[in-house]
């Protein structure tokens, strides 16, 4: 007796997502390399120069990295409470950070001990910055007020308490020394402008506001709070431009790519979303293990650092020309051929007795059921629609598929129904369902309108063929309308690749069913 063979399931093309040079951009990175720090990571700065280490402020240290070190270069322990918003200045050789002490410290990058310690407010100081000019700091509160201090002189410039909330966000202008945005639980971002005891401009984000970002031109800022990332114009006073709500959970930081034209944020729904800054459409979106706290991007994107809630530091660093050419040509890596030919050449000599060992075969659910002759068992054993199709088709090729259709109840008859009209504009599968399609109803022609869900699948399977029907007409319209334009300067060629014709032969097919859809439409119209 001949052996079994297993149903072959082919390989059908998928259908995957478009590859934009977004994505081949923002894909291009290595496997991200885990930094275990001491808490959460609630803060991370570059360097404006170069090798543009990065500061890391988490808990009660600040740890400055290397471009590519898994270790810290240098760190700043001397906080006796919870370090926050550790900034370079422009020039990278003094730092500044707030504490939960509400003292905020100086540091050069190059010591230990702290230069400065400005000391006014009176809680926790969660935003810290320089401005533009090098020599003053501003610094935000939970005590609602923000300052200006003199690093010189180590005193207290000016004091501004028209927050009602905790201020959590700010950002100064790098353009202009007295120009300076904060962001508040209040919901309301304010620019203020040093030469003046009060602000210019406030803007209402409608939710408390956790990070704001300035254009490099500074003619646009970006504000962050609950689900919302929202664009405002600050030369026309503040105006709402676009409001964006991609993620599922609060926003919590804010960057911009090295060119301005991508935007990032980052959120506690663990995404990092890249949107693009003409159309502020979601070019590619980047998945963590945790909620994300900070995001910062190295000068030229050569790096993503991203700081979580569980104290993880992610970094990935861009892959070289040559490493991205090695990916490209490097293939699934699989056990080596040795593995399955060891022993099998092996040629025994004239002594040896020899034990033959039978192969094990493993069958599928649906093939033990083809084994045993049980045809409508190993149709619906078949899931997927790759194999279903595949079953499909092995049951058509033994003569038996109208057996394997006929005899069934209604809620058989309909799981068969609603596969066959999921999947049948698919052309990879339309040469095969089709058939099924007309088979099924030449066999329950007869109990046409005594069941009314059948009657609304064979419906709704109507209309589809009717609005694929009328898709083809208009394809072909379209198709003879640019044979008609290209004629005259390119070689005449065949337009109709496999898919189109896989569907024109659909159209051609069910333009002769029609007749059978009409009869099915009066019968179900009078069942319901």
């Amino acid at each position: 007796m001949a052996s079994f063979k297993p149903t072959k399931i082919p390989i059908y093309p998928k259908l995957g997502e478009k590859v934009t040079q977004d994505t081949v951009y923002w894909k291009n990175y290595k496997a991200p390399v885990q930094i275990k720090e001491f808490g959460a990571v609630t803060n991370i700065h570059f360097s404006p120069v170069a090798p543009h280490n990065y500061a890391v402020t988490a808990f009660t240290r600040i740890h400055i990295y290397g471009p590519f070190s898994q270790e810290p270069v240098k760190s700043f322990t001397r906080f006796k409470d919870t370090a926050y918003c550790g900034r370079y200045r422009s020039d990278g050789q003094l730092l500044v950070a707030g504490c939960e002490d509400s003292v905020v410290r100086l540091f050069d990058v190059s010591g230990k001990v702290a230069l400065r310690m400005f000391k006014g407010h009176t809680k926790a100081v969660h935003v810290t910055d320089f401005t533009s000019e090098r020599y003053h700091i501003f610094t935000g509160s939970d005590d609602y007020t923000c300052r200006l201090w003199d690093i010189p002189n180590a005193t207290e410039l000016n004091t501004y308490q028209e927050h009602t909330d905790y201020i959590r966000c700010g950002v100064t202008s790098k353009l202009n020394r007295d120009l300076f945005i904060t962001g508040s639980y209040d919901h309301t971002l304010k620019l203020f402008d040093a030469r003046v005891d009060k602000s210019v401009i406030t803007m209402d984000h409608g939710q408390p506001v956790e990070s704001v970002l300035l254009y490099p031109s500074e003619g646009l800022v970006v504000s962050a709070g609950g689900r919302y990332v929202k664009v405002w114009d600050l030369l026309k006073g503040g105006q709402p431009l676009v409001s964006l709500k991609n993620h599922h959970k609060t926003v919590t930081s804010l960057c911009l790519s090295s060119n301005g034209q991508r935007l990032l944020s980052a959120s506690l729904d663990r995404h990092v979303k890249v949107y693009n800054t003409t159309n502020f459409r979601v070019v590619h979106n980047f998945d963590y293990a945790a909620s994300v706290l900070s995001l910062a991007l190295a000068p030229d994107d050569e790096s993503i650092i991203v700081g979580m809630t569980n104290g993880v530091l992610s970094i990935k660093h861009r892959k070289s020309p040559e490493e991205s050419k090695e990916v490209s040509h490097q293939q699934r890596r699989r056990p080596s051929y040795r593995v399955f030919v060891k022993g099998k050449n092996y040629m025994p000599k004239q002594d040896d007795y020899l034990v033959s060992k039978p192969v094990r075969e493993y069958l599928t659910k649906y093939d033990k059921h083809l084994k045993k002759f049980n045809i409508s068992k190993a149709l619906d054993s078949a899931l997927k629609p790759e194999v279903t199709v595949a079953v499909i088709k092995e049951l058509d090729r033994r003569g038996t598929l109208k057996n394997a259709l006929a005899g069934r109840d209604e809620k058989a008859l309909s799981e068969l129904l609603h596969f066959i009209t999921k999947n049948m504009v698919d052309f990879r599968f339309a040469p095969v369902l089709v058939p099924a399609a007309n088979m099924i109803l030449d066999i329950y022609r007869s109990v046409i309108g005594q069941s009314p869900v059948v009657d609304r699948q064979l419906l709704y399977l109507q209309d589809l063929l009717q609005k694929e029907i009328n898709y083809q007409q208009e394809l072909l319209d379209v198709l003879g309308m640019l044979d008609t334009l290209f004629a005259s300067s390119v070689p005449r060629k065949e337009l109709l690749s496999q898919p189109h014709s896989d569907s024109f032969m659909l159209f051609v097919y069910f333009k002769f069913k029609t007749k059978n859809s009409k009869e099915i439409k009066k019968k179900g119209e009078r069942n319901i």
